[in-house]
């Protein structure tokens, strides 16, 4: 597909979310369901509907659309409320990754017989889910702010113990006679470890550069350009770019808010 037809199909998608947005407040129905229906059905009357190449569909949603979600999201957490549910997050993200993996790999293979080696990759690639569509869901129905804050941190911190768990079962499943359980964790340890000091660098030069700056637009910018910076300095360093961008995002949304944003970059940024 080429790009001006890229672009295009990216337009129409956007007017229909729009209009599934329109409809769905009109019907009072969640708008993140109606899209999902819509979705199905655009996938089920038009079978010779164009695709994206997937390398187009990577990139747009890995590089342009992953890492200011996850920046999104960290500004808006307390880092007092987040310090106070780590444990709970974490029990979510690293336990609860490994058994989704072993439960959803276990009755794959019971189901199609596969080798149960093969349907754990699969597992450990679907156990890291995203949580816009609930969170969106739980604002919507108004529920406790708590759960929403341990479904969004727990998604941020699940990115590292899911590709660490991927990258794992892949070598046991290819091949076994070389695995190595220790490598795993070193490598677990490095993937996590890297990510967070490249977001907690990024961040701070940030913070420092934001206090020195009274305009709103070049403060904008800033944050804009740590969201993707951090994500593509940690994944050059094949480091969790999410956990950069979470680290970058809760220091500017924390520090930076409290003692140098101005007032018209907060509402920018945080409203």
């Amino acid at each position: 597909m080429g790009l001006i037809n890229t672009e295009l199909m990216i337009t129409v998608l956007l007017l229909i979310a729009a209009f599934v947005s329109w409809f769905t407040k009109r019907v009072n129905f969640p708008y993140t369901v109606g899209l999902v229906l819509v979705g199905v059905l655009i996938t089920l009357l038009l079978p010779n509907k164009p695709e994206l190449a997937p390398h187009v569909a990577r990139e747009l949603i890995l590089l342009l659309l992953l890492p200011p979600l996850v920046f999104e999201a960290a500004l808006h957490i307390e880092f007092s409320e987040f310090r106070d549910n780590l444990f709970s997050m974490l029990m979510f993200a690293v336990p609860g990754v490994l058994v989704t993996t072993i439960l959803v790999g276990w009755l794959l293979a019971v189901i199609t017989g596969l080798p149960l080696s093969t349907m754990l990759v699969f597992g450990a690639l679907i156990a890291a889910t995203d949580p816009v569509a609930v969170t969106a869901i739980f604002r919507e129905l108004g529920l406790p702010k708590r759960l929403g804050l341990l479904t969004e941190g727990e998604s941020l911190l699940n990115d590292a113990t899911a590709i660490v768990v991927f990258s794992l079962l892949l070598e046991f499943a290819i091949d076994p006679s070389n695995f190595s359980f220790a490598n795993g964790v070193i490598e677990f340890l490095r993937v996590s470890g890297l990510g967070l000091l490249v977001g907690f660098v990024s961040g701070y030069i940030a913070y420092k550069l934001i206090r020195q700056i009274d305009d709103y637009l070049v403060e904008t910018v800033l944050s804009a350009v740590v969201a993707y910076g951090s994500y593509l300095v940690a994944e050059q360093l094949h480091a969790s770019g999410v956990l950069a961008v979470l680290v970058a995002g809760l220091l500017i949304g924390n520090s930076g808010r409290r003692y140098g944003m101005s007032h018209t970059t907060r509402n920018v940024l945080l409203h």
